[in-house]
């Protein structure tokens, strides 16, 4: 059953200077702790949350809130494609991300779909706050290893010893890529993502081509490893 997105009626919220936040994530939990996290500073309050990116959509429309903190990982459609989603529609309006991920790779995927701050989850009672400030203020937000694995990157360079082969994946492709190794099968996904099962299976095709695979069966147990790493 389909749950449905809240709405914010404190009275904090209809302060003229408080900024108000959407979350948008598919753990209940995590909601309500983030929720109590930031409503403890006075300066913020949350006036909605979502748990998938269509829901997501309804309620920034409903709701026009100053920011949105967006989960990577969501069901159906994720974060990366859902910032992008909102970059278009909300062109002004700031995206905080935050995620289990923690390596660099989702990251750097996040800030070019127009995301300004990205927090792992791990760090999130620590940081969250801070990140939100900092957006606020006009300044881009990376967790501090976050930022040191992202300095390394980019001084490492981009050789291929440096660059995991799963970078080579479009954000779209990584998405399909990601759901495979969840176990999703190729309709599953085409219905989760509103694409055709072909369009799906074009981009299987070449996600096998860019990770030099020999066939789909491959694909799948590589994705598999790579989800269960992730998750780790």
């Amino acid at each position: 059953m389909k749950r449905r997105q809240s709405f914010s009626q404190t009275p904090k919220c209809e302060a003229a200077d408080a900024k108000r936040i959407v979350i948008v994530d598919d753990h209940p939990l995590f909601r309500k702790g983030l929720e109590q996290l930031i409503n403890s500073d006075d300066g913020f309050c949350i006036c909605g949350e979502a748990e998938t990116a269509a829901q997501a959509m309804d309620v920034l429309r409903k709701v026009k809130p100053d920011l949105v903190i967006v989960d990577i990982s969501l069901p159906g459609t994720n974060g990366i494609e859902l910032i992008k989603n909102i970059r278009a529609e909300f062109p002004r309006l700031p995206v905080l991300v935050l995620s289990m991920y923690d390596e660099s790779l989702y990251a750097l995927r996040a800030l070019r779909a127009g995301a300004q701050g990205y927090v792992m989850k791990q760090e999130a009672l620590a940081n969250v706050v801070n990140a939100v400030h900092e957006v606020f203020q006009g300044r881009p937000y990376l967790s501090p290893s976050m930022s040191a694995t992202v300095i390394a990157k980019f001084a490492q360079g981009s050789s291929e010893s440096n660059v995991s082969t799963v970078e080579r994946l479009s954000d779209r492709e990584l998405e399909i890529f990601e759901l495979i190794g969840k176990g999703q099968e190729i309709r599953a996904i085409a219905k989760m993502l509103h694409l055709s099962p072909k369009t799906v299976e074009t981009h299987r095709a070449h996600i096998k081509e860019k990770l030099d695979l020999e066939n789909a069966r491959q694909v799948a147990r590589l994705a598999v490893q790579w989800v269960g790493q992730q998750e780790h």
